[in-house]
């Protein structure tokens, strides 16, 4: 039998006030991300512009806490059209400084602004004429007084209880980082497929696939004319294997859809009538540049199982609930 960790119990008294704790760390920090909001650096447009400039990519740099900022600041911006990378500063101080060129511009991390890790790549910048972008608290630390570019934060209280940890100067870095990839991608106009190009596995690159990726080619339709009479549009509602059919009028176009709940809204005499008789008018359509997560919400809003897929009004596709389910939207 396998052991059993014992599991520890918390009085009332301690989930209070562990809940407290929780309350004023979440409020110290966003205390301090709006007062990042009110007064942002003076050269976050420059560094935009700067970064826009370079040939190269943004190459960021930090150790401990602040390297770990840096980690994921490189990869939101490489994620959103903005080219980056991390180096660790260790390994740059071993060879990594190759990776750093002059095409390049560098983003360097440090809360202290002192952290001698850095050194090496600060020197590298200089010797190269690369530019450098320091985001430290301390605007008169070594990091800073060596940028061409000045990303300070705010010198607020940690929110941790020894005022020690890491965590509110983390907080704004990260949020100063996002402010950084959000305002380049938006600059660059980021467009979604670009997005989407960049996230191909996952729910993320499901919901951002495109209808013409995943829907039932032209020779899938189960088309009718309007005039066709209903035992041969059921006859076509099966061979397709949809459940449905379109009707189409004179010149091609859609005007309107049969659903197994039409045939049982209209069983009375229904092998008397025509495709028009029957048919909803008006039905939802995509078009094949739509997305995938954005075709599930109008399946999902309509209650319905199925859409056809139009250019203008002539139908070139056909898309099923299982189709974006298959592709793991949901």
């Amino acid at each position: 039998m396998a052991n059993v960790r014992p599991q520890p119990v918390m009085s009332a008294e301690q989930i209070a006030s562990s809940q407290q704790v929780a309350t004023r760390v979440l409020q110290t920090e966003g205390e301090a991300l709006y007062a990042l909001s009110r007064s942002l650096p003076p050269d976050f447009p420059r560094v935009i512009e700067a970064i826009l400039a370079v040939p190269g990519r943004v190459v960021l740099s930090g150790i401990g806490k602040s390297g770990h900022v840096a980690r994921k600041i490189a990869a939101t911006l490489a994620s959103t059209g903005t080219p980056s990378f991390f180096v660790h500063p260790a390994e740059a101080s071993h060879g990594d400084l190759g990776m750093v060129t002059p095409q390049d511009i560098c983003l360097l991390l440090s809360n202290s602004g002192e952290t001698a890790e850095l050194r090496d790549l600060i020197a590298h910048c200089a010797r190269f004429d690369i530019p450098l972008i320091g985001m430290s608290r301390d605007e008169a630390s070594a990091l800073m007084r060596s940028s061409d570019y000045k990303l300070t934060i705010p010198d607020l209280p940690e929110a941790c209880s020894i005022g020690m940890a890491p965590t509110t100067s983390t907080t704004l870095m990260m949020g100063l980082g996002d402010a950084l990839a959000v305002a380049l991608m938006e600059t660059r106009k980021f467009k979604p497929e670009e997005f989407r190009a960049f996230h191909p596995g996952g729910k993320l690159g499901a919901q951002l696939t495109q209808v013409r990726q995943v829907m039932h080619g032209a020779d899938r339709l189960p088309l009718v004319e309007e005039t066709t009479p209903m035992q041969d549009v059921i006859l076509a509602m099966t061979a397709g294997g949809f459940g449905v059919a379109a009707v189409l009028d004179v010149t091609g176009g859609l005007i309107g859809v049969v659903s197994d709940g039409d045939l049982r809204r209209n069983m009375k005499g229904i092998l008397d009538r025509t495709a028009a008789d029957v048919c909803t008018r008006h039905p939802v359509t995509v078009t094949p540049d739509t997305l995938a997560a954005e075709a599930l919400a109008l399946i999902n809003k309509n209650k319905i199982g199925v859409l056809f897929v139009c250019e203008g009004n002539r139908p070139v596709g056909i898309l099923h609930l299982h189709d974006l389910l298959r592709i793991g939207v949901m």
